[in-house]
């Protein structure tokens, strides 16, 4: 945890945020401009050819470091923590997208909604660092495609449409990372399963059996752990289920922010703030720690009647995480898919085919209907 001694508090400022940097990556044989090329580190141009590697990558241990939460809420960060974004609002999925300077028009990369809006600055936290984009939108489209056709009864029409469909988008998504020591008090039951014998009757016969019985015991304890980079999705425009299914993360991939990074991506700005960041964290933790407490009290069943959880130490980073984004309009209904762009992991929304799930039925029923027939005449 890095602490930020003496540093007055900053009250809300009514002066219009500084203007954000623009970053242009000319290339050096033809001044085009360059793009990061995935799984690389190095900038390439898609109009010569020439490649360029990316010279500075920032210092790790200052990319690493970590905020002190309760100082970022209370807003006594310095002002060096700062950034100042420009950005498109969805007004169908509220995603807020950074963009480049003279874009006011863009097709929204979550939901596939035509963005035509009037444009704002956003002050937020930097993002520290990023992973690095490790496969290309060709890699990205190949797992899509074999994702979809490993799905029962969706439309072939889907995947033909998704292979030919438009560009895939890569995005940078926000993220914050929590670390927190815990300490957990909780009160509850422990059964314990024995068995008990009883005398029945069956058929005119005395039989013996064994009865299943559970034994509680009121029990109270204590837990504790320490929890480092717990992921929260800081935005709202993808579904968390979807995000939480790109899981695992390699996160000792991180490499100090550099926006020669982003070149020739997006960069999603967070609309999740700390605090409500936080919350979800908690939840997240409070679940491990709730497993932790199953363990402690032991025995064959476990029933958790109070549990008490202090955060203490909590700090976080706010990073970027690579994600290829393709929304499809198939028969007048949006599809969304989202691939890890370091893993290959693929989750998306359940497309099904009526045609297929008719004729299923309809061989079930037939077939329900054969076996019927045959026990008849048997």
């Amino acid at each position: 945890m890095t602490d930020i001694p003496n540093i007055p508090r900053r009250g809300r400022s009514t002066a219009p945020d500084s203007a954000p940097e623009e970053h242009r990556f000319p290339c050096e044989q033809c001044g085009a401009n360059l793009t990061f090329a995935p799984g690389q580190t190095e900038l390439r141009c898609a109009h010569c050819g020439h490649v360029q590697r990316i010279s500075h990558t920032g210092n790790f241990e200052e990319a690493l470091r970590e905020l002190d939460y309760n100082l970022v809420i209370k807003n006594l960060v310095r002002d060096a923590e700062f950034e100042v974004t420009k950005f498109i609002t969805c007004p169908n999925c509220g995603a807020r997208s950074e963009f480049k300077e003279g874009t006011h028009a863009a097709l929204c990369p979550f939901c596939a909604t035509p963005v035509v809006t009037d444009t704002g600055s956003h002050r937020q936290i930097k993002p520290q660092a990023l992973v690095p984009f490790a496969l290309d939108e060709n890699a990205a489209r190949q797992s899509m495609t074999k994702w979809l056709g490993s799905l029962w009864l969706a439309p072939n029409g889907l995947q033909e449409y998704a292979r030919k469909g438009r560009a895939m988008s890569g995005i940078y998504v926000p993220y914050w990372t929590f670390d927190s020591n815990t300490h957990s008090q909780y009160t509850g039951r422990r059964g314990d399963i024995y068995y008990e014998t009883r005398t029945v009757m069956r058929d005119g016969k005395r039989q013996t059996e064994q009865v299943q019985k559970i034994r509680w015991t009121s029990v109270r304890g204590r837990v504790a752990r320490s929890f480092d980079d717990v992921l929260v999705l800081a935005e709202n425009a993808l579904p968390r289920a979807y995000t939480d299914a790109l899981e695992p993360w390699d996160l000792s991939a991180l490499v100090p922010y550099d926006p020669q990074f982003l070149s020739g991506f997006r960069a999603e700005g967070y609309e999740i703030d700390p605090e409500g960041g936080f919350s979800i964290g908690q939840q997240k933790m409070r679940n491990v720690i709730e497993q932790d407490v199953r363990r402690d009290i032991g025995g064959d069943r476990q029933q958790v009647d109070q549990l008490h959880t202090e955060f203490n130490d909590v700090t976080l980073k706010h990073i970027l995480l690579p994600i290829w984004v393709a929304a499809y309009k198939y028969r007048d209904k949006t599809y969304r898919f989202v691939v890890n762009a370091q893993t290959g992991k693929v989750k998306g929304e359940r497309p099904w085919s009526p045609w297929k799930i008719f004729f299923l039925v309809l061989g079930l029923a037939i077939l329900a209907a054969g076996v019927v027939y045959l026990g008849q005449n048997s």
